[in-house]
């Protein structure tokens, strides 16, 4: 029965998160804890939902050329490096600590959500470590000197915690790249599969793979992710951005008093 439940809650969670591009491991996680996982099987159920389900969702954005692989491949190897080491190291650290990690990561992923999008001047002259790219009628420059930090940091704490870093690919993406938001949400789909799998073989590796509990709930979260992305297509992602900062921010507060509670 608690299998069950926490499929229809996958299923729930997977539509509105593939259609922003932000996995939903952030909420996975949270789920599979008061479903009654441990935080590192539950960290490893969510790292395989996340794989499946961003699949899921990027070949359907495929199929309508928007994902942008020249910029995953560029952005995307130094996190899925580091979510293979977090995922693998995940189990020397205390449970309660991931927990407080992935309530701290929460919150900054609410307030990036919050963060209004500005158009920027495309400067004109070529500097190094800016990536000036042009991809499905939009131009764009990529800050690597900011792009591949910030993604490796995140490859580690979303390998160990069991969330795909979608949270803060997209953000990434449209707010210090100046990526359109459509085509962030259907690279991050990318991003998040790649990421996903290198965390989840971390985590498979240190013994926290429940096979009974996470294909049947990742069956779910396939079926999620389809819908997502067909609806993304057709729904602005801007519309759901405030909608998923307060639900972010509800995940962190959520996980805090489940640390709590469980001291």
């Amino acid at each position: 029965m608690r299998v069950l439940i926490a499929s229809v809650v996958v299923f729930m969670i997977a539509v509105p998160s593939t259609m922003a591009g932000r996995g939903g491991g952030n909420f996975y996680v949270p789920a599979l804890v008061a479903s009654g996982q441990s935080m590192h099987q539950a960290a490893t159920t969510g790292q395989l939902i996340l794989l499946l389900t961003a699949c899921a969702g990027m070949l359907v954005f495929q199929k309508h050329g928007l994902v942008d692989w020249k910029l995953a491949l560029v952005i995307d190897p130094p996190t899925d490096i580091m979510a293979l080491a977090g995922g693998y190291l995940a189990h020397m650290v205390p449970g309660a600590s991931l927990k407080l990690v992935l309530a701290g990561l929460l919150v900054l992923a609410g307030f990036l959500m919050l963060m209004k999008i500005k158009d920027r001047p495309i400067s004109p002259d070529k500097r190094f470590g800016f990536w000036r790219r042009r991809f499905a009628d939009h131009e764009y420059v990529v800050n690597l000197w900011l792009a591949l930090p910030i993604a490796a940091a995140t490859g580690a704490a979303a390998g160990a915690v069991g969330i795909s870093g979608g949270s803060f690919k997209v953000p990434l993406m449209v707010l210090l790249c100046g990526v359109p938001m459509r085509v962030a949400v259907a690279t991050s789909s990318a991003m998040v599969a790649a990421t996903a799998l290198m965390g989840f073989i971390g985590h498979t590796a240190g013994g926290d793979f429940q096979p009974n509990w996470a294909v049947p709930i990742a069956c779910a979260g396939v079926a999620g992710g389809l819908i997502g992305a067909k609806s993304a297509l057709r729904v602005e992602p801007e519309n759901l951005k405030r909608l998923f900062a307060w639900t972010t921010l509800a995940a962190a507060v959520f996980m805090m008093v489940n640390t709590g509670l469980s001291q």
